[in-house]
């Protein structure tokens, strides 16, 4: 149901505009509310809430209220400049066809959504415009270039390695700058004097979403949305990057992982487009410029490789309506997964007897977010590693919690630690042990104990695999396993095995097939994906695969 203003008789200019923020929720770098301003007399800055919205469709209470804290800072934004963000609730179909009528729009603006997800939704849109005889304008700016200009260059197809991605791309040329700040001088930004009651911003209650725990009521990191906190965190975030150049090293948030540091990932805020990824991504590149001294073996395309496995993802999944799912997927294997429900639901609460993989399970209800090496060791938990569930599953858990879960990069990622668009790689499950990958992450322990309180007495020695301490020391730390924390619910050493063997069967199953996965292209690339060293302690080669000699030591 959505409101709609009275129409007035006595206004009508000749030219109005209709911005549609759906994505891309700032002023700042927004080429298509450029165009809405350009030659008009009145703009009407929009949000509808139709239920699939940048994301909504599964959205738990974290990811609306960041959101909420997004359109809430965009309308502040706005009200700088004599403007307010009118937001409707229905189908946007049926609501912009009102709106068309009741303001006499000409013209309707809106930042490109790539994914296939949206396809339907825009072509609607669009058909609407053309009918009626209104200008519709759609600009690229979500992405660093536009994704069907990449599949045109490879022939229609998309970039199946990363390396042919980049290669691709090289040839369109270097991403736009981004551009101006937008000019309202001239520009009628009309508020009804009953605006907050008619099209005010809702809260997550009033949308039907709630707490999911008590915790994400009094967060120990708190993300917080918006264009001005986006930006202000990118001012912080290039501070560490400069500082990283200075000490010869790139990607200081991948290199030397901080999980328990204050917030300094924009990858929220990119997804909701608070902060242009055109932006952040020439803001690096000159500032690496602009370092006297460069980092050793430093190439350019290094310095925003994250932002480009965002770019290969999103390319990946334009004309794949089934993308985020197993089968009718080109690029994923079909692969039997078990069916277990029980696991599922101790994996997503943070119940599964491993310290290191339940610590970071409960940071992502509380919080919303985990670091990427967190990210890699529970999908590789739940898949390939040791429960062999299916990475849809996982999926729909981070499509409710995670503040930056969209549907091409989640999915894509997923697909990847789960090996189901892969043929042979990242199939050592000891590189992922979820007791040995948590000592390497948190050699102190302060994550584990962060997370999971239970544990805060228990000895470093045992904190990761507490059903290994004796009694004694367990009732020292006022936790006893089985009663306070629940024992493994698999043995790693029997799982990972059978699992190892299950993923053989696959790889033979498919060998010899011709199936287009998307897949790493060497090792390299995928020890810097995973935050894999590229020697072990013993000093040999890490491979990031089965024939990995030394892994042990991780």
């Amino acid at each position: 149901i959505f409101i709609m203003p009275q129409p007035d008789s006595n206004r009508r200019p000749n030219k109005v505009s209709i911005h549609w923020f759906r994505h891309g929720l700032r002023l700042h770098d927004n080429p298509a509310l450029l165009e809405a301003l350009k030659n008009c007399k009145e703009v009407y800055p929009v949000f509808i809430f139709d239920g699939e919205v940048a994301g909504t469709k599964f959205a738990g209470f974290n990811r609306m209220r960041f959101l909420i804290e997004c359109l809430e800072d965009l309308d502040s934004n706005l009200r700088k400049f004599g403007g307010r963000l009118y937001v409707f609730h229905g189908k946007s179909a049926d609501v912009l066809t009102s709106l068309f009528k009741e303001w006499g729009v000409t013209k309707l603006t809106f930042e490109q959504d790539p994914e296939a997800v949206w396809k339907g939704r825009e072509d609607e849109i669009k058909a609407i415009c053309k009918k009626k005889e209104i200008e519709c304008v759609e600009r690229v700016s979500h992405t660093l270039w536009e994704p069907k200009k990449i599949l045109e260059e490879n022939n229609g197809m998309p970039p199946l390695t990363y390396n042919i991605f980049t290669l691709v791309a090289a040839t369109i040329g270097d991403p736009p700058r981004p551009v101006s700040f937008p000019e309202f001088n001239g520009v009628r930004l009309p508020v009804y004097p009953d605006h907050d009651r008619k099209f005010g911003i809702p809260t997550p209650q009033t949308l039907g979403i709630f707490p999911e725990c008590e915790e994400q009521k009094e967060r120990i990191n708190e993300w917080i949305g918006g264009e001005t906190k986006s930006l202000e965190l990118l001012e912080k975030r290039m501070e560490l990057e400069k500082k990283a150049y200075e000490e010869g090293y790139v990607l200081p948030n991948q290199y030397i992982p901080d999980l328990i540091g204050e917030p300094m990932s924009m990858s929220a805020h990119l997804r909701f487009g608070c902060v242009s990824v055109r932006r952040f991504y020439w803001l690096i590149h000159d500032l690496f410029k602009e370092v006297p001294t460069k980092p050793k073996d430093s190439k350019p395309e290094a310095l925003t490789c994250q932002l480009i496995w965002r770019e290969y993802f999103y390319v990946m999944s334009v004309n794949n309506i089934h993308y985020d799912k197993m089968e009718s997927n080109p690029i994923c294997l079909n692969i039997p997964w078990y069916k277990n429900d029980d696991f599922l639901k101790k994996w997503e609460m943070g119940q599964t007897g491993y310290p290191w993989i339940d610590a970071i399970m409960n940071q992502l209800r509380h919080e919303g977010w985990v670091h990427h090496v967190a990210r890699h060791a529970v999908s590789c938990f739940l898949t390939r590693g040791d429960l062999w569930i299916s990475w849809e599953d996982g999926l729909k858990v981070f499509l409710k919690y995670l503040l930056d879960a969209d549907w091409s990069v989640c999915a894509g990622n997923w697909m990847w630690m789960s090996s189901s668009a892969f043929e042979k790689v990242l199939q050592c499950p000891k590189c992922f042990c979820p007791v040995g990958y948590g000592r390497r992450m948190d050699r102190t322990g302060e994550y584990v104990r962060r997370y999971l309180p239970v544990l805060k007495d228990m000895p470093l020695r045992y904190l990761f695999e507490p059903w290994k301490a004796p009694l004694p020391v367990q009732e020292k730390a006022k936790c006893i396993v089985g009663e306070d924390y629940p024992f493994p619910i698999v043995n790693h050493k029997e799982a990972s095995n059978e699992c190892a063997k299950r993923m053989k069967s696959v790889v033979d199953n498919f060998r010899g097939k011709d199936i287009p996965h998307c897949a790493p292209s060497d090792d390299f690339e995928v020890r810097r994906f995973v935050c894999l060293p590229d020697y072990v302690s013993t000093g040999v080669k890490c491979t990031a695969n089965e024939l990995c000699p030394g892994i042990e030591s991780l």
